[in-house]
């Protein structure tokens, strides 16, 4: 595939081959695009924000409109990108192409939804013959840069605000995972968006990065990915609005007044969708101690069932890893807690891209497991004494995301809900659980700012004050 600059789809010479994570193939190319091609896509989107800015809100809300159309009547060609370019299953993606149409949808409702308010001047000695209101407007060039766990959603969630809001994008995916973004802006085009308004460059963040985040004509940067990444971003963009989404170490507390079979069956599957690679996944259980051994064994039954394989085929519970770097470091990681004292209960074995489903208990917090973000299929087990133990421990990593409480009693869940230091906490299930209209976002080093497209519209607009004084 090409990228997109300038309403034209371009291609170089020199490319990046995108491959299926679990058997190496590729499956398509993309341009090795560069710095110019950057500063080309940065002049477009400038051109493309007059553009937007002046289209009336209901132009947009049409556009939106018919992409979402569009994206339906691929739904399946779009999940079978996700799956191919990506690590998730078939039947994973298309929850993933489900979403992300509801993502644009959400998108061109809310942009009828961008509204001002009137200012009571008058509260103010000295200003009785004055009236007033505020409105809110777009910002301008937004660079938008996406991870690859969820390639065409995470897309969406900046595409869409971004677009409704009246700004210009320039967007770069993560070079393993192209092809969906590339197939959304193809959409966002059929659709009737103006060119120039969308601008898509590939390549290597090391090669372009600095190029599209210190560049003084994007008024924003909408970054989703790793917390290094992230703090690298910041020292270097400038005056600028930052959107940060980055990584998570996510607690889930499990209590002895819980129901005990739901709550094994909603974290196992909060710890190995997508193959962990997934920032609210559920990485740290604290499982009471009056249910701890009934729990442990159920988990481990249940995560002995999972079938691991080849994404695309049908009964596939978890699929590869996104490169064999990442699983091999995975694989390190688990070696090291097992080396430190943690105890393996199932999983730990890699073969490629693939990495058994994996339950440790006890992992210290001394290494990696115990305090960094795993991004992978491994879950840690704690048997704590009280909620209080359970909620210290919660919060005694960098991160601040998403949490779970699985309890019976108000008093607990609200205590949980208040001392938890996240943002976003599940009650009666795991940290793995969003909806696309949610504020989505965390403390720490989770991030700034919210996604979920009414609360990324208010980052990608300010407000405008107006006074008349009569």
């Amino acid at each position: 595939m090409k990228m997109l600059i300038g309403g034209e789809w371009v291609d170089k010479e020199e490319k990046i081959e995108v491959k299926n994570p679990f058997n190496e193939e590729v499956i398509d190319t993309v341009p090795r695009g560069t710095k110019e091609d950057v500063k080309k896509a940065i002049a477009s989107a400038v051109e493309g924000y007059e553009i937007n800015r002046n289209l009336p809100v209901h132009t947009r809300v049409e556009i939106l409109l018919k992409a979402a159309s569009l994206m339906q009547e691929r739904h399946e060609e779009l999940s079978k990108t996700i799956a191919t370019e990506g690590s998730k299953t078939i039947r994973e993606a298309r929850k993933e192409a489900t979403r992300a149409i509801n993502t644009i949808t959400l998108s061109a409702e809310e942009a009828r939804r961008i509204i001002g308010e009137t200012i009571p001047f008058d509260s103010m000695p000295g200003s009785e013959n004055r009236v007033g209101y505020f409105f809110r407007f777009p910002i301008g060039v937004i660079v938008a840069i996406t991870p690859f766990n969820d390639p065409l959603n995470l897309v969406a969630h900046k595409l869409g605000p971004a677009i409704a809001g009246g700004n210009s994008v320039v967007l770069k995916p993560t070079t393993v995972t192209p092809l969906s973004a590339l197939k959304l802006g193809e959409i966002l085009l059929n659709a009737g968006l103006a060119p120039k308004i969308l601008n898509i460059v590939t390549g290597y963040g090391h090669e372009i990065g600095d190029a599209l985040v210190t560049d003084e004509r994007v008024r924003m940067i909408s970054f989703t990915g790793g917390t290094e990444v992230g703090h690298e971003i910041v020292k270097k963009a400038g005056l600028k609005k930052i959107g940060m989404e980055l990584g998570s170490n996510c607690p889930v507390i499990v209590m002895d007044d819980c129901d005990l079979e739901k709550a094994v069956e909603c974290c196992v599957s909060g710890a190995f969708w997508a193959v962990g690679q997934n920032c609210i996944g559920v990485q740290r259980l604290f499982i009471h101690k009056n249910i701890y051994d009934e729990f442990e064994k159920k988990f481990v039954e249940r995560t002995k069932k999972l079938k691991t394989g080849f994404q695309l085929d049908e009964d596939t519970d978890m699929g590869p890893m996104i490169t064999e770097n990442e699983a091999k470091r995975v694989e390190n990681w688990i070696k090291e807690a097992k080396e430190v004292g943690g105890e393996l209960l199932t999983g730990g074995e890699r073969k490629g891209t693939l990495v058994q489903p994996t339950v440790m208990k006890d992992v210290p917090k001394s290494c990696h497991l115990g305090h960094e973000e795993v991004f992978g299929p491994v879950v840690i087990l704690y048997q704590i004494e009280n909620l209080d133990e359970a909620i210290k421990k919660a919060n005694s990593v960098k991160y601040g995301l998403h949490a779970g409480i699985f309890t019976n009693n108000l008093n607990s869940a609200f205590k949980a809900i208040k001392e938890i230091d996240v943002g976003g906490i599940m009650i009666n299930d795991s940290s793995d659980y969003r909806i696309d209209g949610m504020p989505f976002g965390g403390v720490k080093n989770s991030g700034l700012g919210r996604e979920g497209i009414r609360f990324a519209l208010q980052e990608m607009t300010e407000p405008k004050v107006v006074c008349f004084n009569l």
